[in-house]
């Protein structure tokens, strides 16, 4: 399948019905790219895009460990996301596993493991890092049960999340 045409910075495609896949350059070595992923006030610097604030974020960075974070949306409302490491390469890769509060997407309750699963790579590029984030929907989600719009909201949230990672990289020291 094609990129999706989008007004932020980052690629989103569906190169599978159960797969969406996420690129972006950043100008900032992959240390820092890793260490944004990785670090509970950093997360909170940018995890929420631009749909309000993480109040909570919580990483137990081992595999097996889980993450949480919890953001206050805007136009009210609060949202939980968790998930638990499955691999970890440090400053090369993160595999976890992703759900929401409330079953978005709605998962069915007789899979206990049918969590969405998210691979994100952080490759060398001429100007600094190469992100791809790839989410990877469990079979037992199918896409009549997802809700209307569903692709639109997913691809406008990573825009936004990858656009505000690349805005507190910024002004982050190289070290």
């Amino acid at each position: 399948m094609t990129a999706m045409a989008s007004s932020g910075t980052a690629v989103v495609s569906l190169p599978a019905d159960d797969q969406i896949l996420i690129t972006r350059e950043f100008d900032a070595p992959r240390h820092l790219v890793f260490k944004a992923w990785t670090t509970p006030e950093l997360v909170k610097r940018w995890w929420s895009g631009k749909r309000g604030g993480v109040t909570l974020a919580e990483i137990d960075l081992r595999e097996g460990g889980a993450w949480r974070y919890v953001m206050n949306a805007h136009g009210g409302g609060e949202v939980a996301f968790h998930g638990e490491y499955r691999e970890i390469v440090p400053n090369e890769r993160l595999v976890f596993s992703w759900g929401a509060a409330g079953g978005w997407p709605p998962l069915d309750p007789e899979q206990p493991d049918d969590s969405p699963l998210v691979t994100v790579t952080m490759d060398r590029s001429e100007g600094g890092t190469e992100l791809t984030v790839n989410v990877v929907i469990p079979p037992t989600v199918s896409a009549e049960s997802m809700p209307e719009g569903w692709f639109g909201h997913i691809r406008n949230g990573w825009q936004d999340t990858v656009d505000r990672l690349a805005s507190s990289l910024a002004g982050a020291p190289a070290r």
